[in-house]
């Protein structure tokens, strides 16, 4: 999926389910990110497409266990980028410091991030135990055009590929 640029038509601010024919229906998203590809390829006006996916489900995969140690070096990962920022901040506005305060401002941000991981780990150990991954998934994706354009964007995809 791409995300607008900020250059972009706006988006209405009443979200509305796209209206028109239905080109085709594809198990995967790439598939009709595909069919896309080549109508745009194929200079037809992709501003009337849409990708709709339908009966969305959500899934989240379990990743693995939830330890102590884990929370701990999750935690002094996040700290210590976190403390890089502020030390290359601190190193901008402050040029006559040196990269001294760089390294320790990642130490300390990964020493705090350490102990907020372990502590946050501790107070919901008993709730949830285990680290996962959240996705959304459709079961089909269908490209959705204009009813006038239905023709000619069909004969465009009957014509072999020109990759």
């Amino acid at each position: 999926m791409s995300n607008q640029s900020l250059f972009s038509r706006r988006v209405p601010a009443q979200p509305t389910l796209p209206r028109g024919a239905v080109l085709g229906t594809y198990e995967t998203y790439l598939e009709a990110q595909r069919i896309v590809d080549r109508l745009s390829k194929a200079d037809l006006d992709v501003a009337t497409l849409a990708i709709v996916g339908n009966d969305l489900k959500t899934v989240e995969r379990i990743t693995g266990k939830l330890s102590y140690a884990r929370a701990a070096g999750g935690g002094a990962a996040s700290g210590a980028w976190f403390g890089l920022f502020l030390g290359v901040v601190f190193l901008l506005f402050a040029p006559s410091s040196s990269l001294s305060i760089v390294a320790a401002a990642a130490l300390i941000g990964a020493g705090f991030g350490m102990l907020f991981g372990i502590v946050s780990y501790a107070l919901n150990r008993r709730r949830r135990d285990f680290t996962s991954v959240n996705q959304v998934l459709a079961s089909n994706y269908q490209v959705v055009i204009e009813p006038e354009l239905l023709a000619t964007a069909q004969q465009l995809l009957a014509a072999p590929a020109a990759d």
